[in-house]
């Protein structure tokens, strides 16, 4: 029986990213493990977190390079509060950041690696892809505007929030018949637990294949955690594909 691996070697595939907070530390070393394999997505999907790490990897920064920047980010790299009656955080910190990283502005479509990310309108309620024309830097902060956290994003007549609220995986930007392997970062918050967006998703679609990462958690307050974070979804990634067995279509697959 050939491994996730060589299953991947063998055919194109889309990498999603779920949301998870400041779970951007876990899908770096999830990306880092792929890229050191040769397993480089034909796309990818991102949700928050998700977004953050696909999307920095889909314009071309090296995953050392990422992590790099992860491990030094500080708090006050991104902390500026207001008061705002829509949010704790300006985002102008971020955006800064973001811009700093990613260097002169492009479309998210116009990528080595396609790239889409999941945001919810605020006015139509419900899950929006960004991708092809809209500006990468933009794709990014909307899908990682975390509600009460950050101020939401306007964009196209649009004011967008974080997509894990309705969609943690990003399976509203996939195909039906769409190859996926998808890394999955379980919520560690109370409050998810009254919603089914909490739960790992269970995708129709085939072929797919879920890998969940329990990873310590991140916050604001917890960048210390963020190295350890990083180094559970690079072993973790490394378990999985060496593991015998190709995708799973149809049922579940770890929590």
């Amino acid at each position: 029986m050939s491994t996730l691996a060589e299953w991947l070697e063998g055919r194109p595939f889309t990498l999603a990213l779920s949301a998870g907070f400041f779970g951007f530390f876990a899908h770096a070393g999830f990306l880092t493990l792929l890229a050191e394999r040769g397993l480089v997505p034909r796309r990818i999907v991102g949700v928050s977190a998700g977004a953050l790490a696909g999307g920095l990897f889909a314009a071309g920064i090296a995953p050392a390079v990422l992590r790099d920047e992860l491990f030094s980010l500080r708090k006050e790299d991104f902390w500026d509060p207001g008061p705002y009656p829509d949010g704790l955080l300006a985002g102008r910190k971020f955006a800064e950041r973001l811009a700093a990283i990613l260097g002169p502005a492009r479309p998210a479509g116009a990528l080595a690696v396609p790239f889409a990310s999941v945001a919810f309108d605020l006015f139509a309620r419900r899950t929006v892809v960004l991708s092809e024309d809209i500006p990468l830097d933009l794709a990014i902060r909307a899908s990682c505007a975390v509600p009460i956290m950050f101020r939401p994003v306007r964009a196209g007549g649009r004011l967008l929030v974080d997509g894990g609220i309705a969609d943690r995986a990003g399976l509203c930007a996939l195909a039906p018949d769409e190859p996926t392997l998808l890394h999955y970062l379980p919520s560690k918050s109370p409050w998810r637990r009254l919603f089914r967006t909490a739960r790992a998703p269970v995708p129709t679609r085939a072929p797919w294949r879920l890998v969940s990462t329990q990873a310590p958690r991140v916050g604001p307050n917890r960048l210390e955690n963020g190295p350890a974070a990083f180094e559970a979804a690079y072993a973790r990634a490394a378990a999985a594909l060496d593991a015998p067995g190709g995708p799973w279509a149809g049922a579940a697959g770890p929590a």
